[in-house]
């Protein structure tokens, strides 16, 4: 037992890797990003009395309390929004959503515009995913579309901050591959989630380095118009592919679907509408009483 937290401690200093393996494809750890730590699903090897063993990324890195990422890993985030032309439109109204949310358990807030957020923060104490929605004449992308946005987001100060990274043509003309490298560059330190609507566009967004990827748009584009929701099997190839978080969002109802999709592996999960739009949950139960 001596020698196993020996070798656990020493693993910080130097890792024995197998012959022909970089020690990249294992542990990746960028200093200049305090709050961001990246992880892949590899174990870090070390050698112990001559037997090769391994310890997971996850038991090394337990003490990354400051981490977003970490602090919604396994757990549900709440999504706390109303636009203009909905009953709830308030701040105010939202701040207090988010505080009944982190009274039944939520462990992170998904809110929309600077205002919210605001008003979110004095409420709880959690990990705040952070968009603006913005319509431009001539486009489809609206989920925090531009720049701009992305800088109103920041200036705020949001933990992760979420962006439509389907490959859809921009307000500006742009694609997300060229968008993005930008923001990366601009925003070293920001933690940002990719809104996709399809595996080809999770894949992209991971290459492209945003931080984790969310099924948030399958379904709400022109491509994927039509699919059954929530998207179990595009959740579940992405899981399966990628090393950044994954993390579900997307017309999840029912504990039962949540609970599948922890089962799938995702790294969090986003519920919205089933929780916090009133009007729309009591627009379900009007179903069953019309169909009587």
């Amino acid at each position: 037992m001596g020698c196993f937290f020996f070798c656990l401690f020493a693993s910080f200093r130097y890792v024995c890797y197998p012959k022909g393996m970089n020690g990249e494809n294992y542990f990746h750890f960028n200093k200049k990003r305090e709050n961001n730590l990246h992880y892949s699903k590899s174990m870090l090897p070390y050698f112990c009395k001559g037997t090769y063993k391994s310890i997971s990324m996850e038991l090394l890195l337990m003490n990354t309390e400051k981490n977003a990422l970490n602090k919604i890993k396994s757990k549900l985030v709440v999504s706390c929004q109303a636009l203009p032309e909905e009953p709830l439109h308030s701040s105010f109204i939202m701040g207090k959503m988010a505080y009944a949310a982190y009274l039944g358990g939520a462990s992170g807030i998904r809110a929309n515009s600077v205002e919210d957020i605001k008003e979110i923060k004095k409420q709880v104490d959690l990990p705040i995913i952070g968009i603006i929605k913005k319509v431009y004449e001539g486009s489809e992308v609206f989920i925090t579309p531009t720049m701009e946005e992305v800088d109103e987001l920041c200036r705020e100060g949001v933990d992760i901050i979420a962006m439509d990274a389907t490959d859809r043509v921009r307000p500006d003309g742009s694609t997300i591959s060229e968008l993005f490298p930008k923001l990366r560059a601009k925003y070293k330190d920001q933690l940002f989630m990719a809104d996709c609507s399809t595996y080809e566009e999770g894949l992209m967004a991971a290459e492209l380095g945003f931080d984790c990827v969310g099924t948030t748009l399958s379904g709400y584009t022109a491509s994927t118009k039509g699919r059954a929701l929530p998207d179990f099997e595009f959740v579940e190839k992405l899981v399966n592919t990628l090393t950044v978080p994954v993390i579900s969002e997307g017309v999840i109802s029912t504990p039962e679907e949540l609970k599948r999709m922890y089962d799938l592996g995702v790294h969090a999960a986003v519920v919205g509408s089933a929780i916090t739009r009133p009007m729309e949950i009591t627009q379900r139960f009007m179903k069953s009483v019309t169909a009587t």
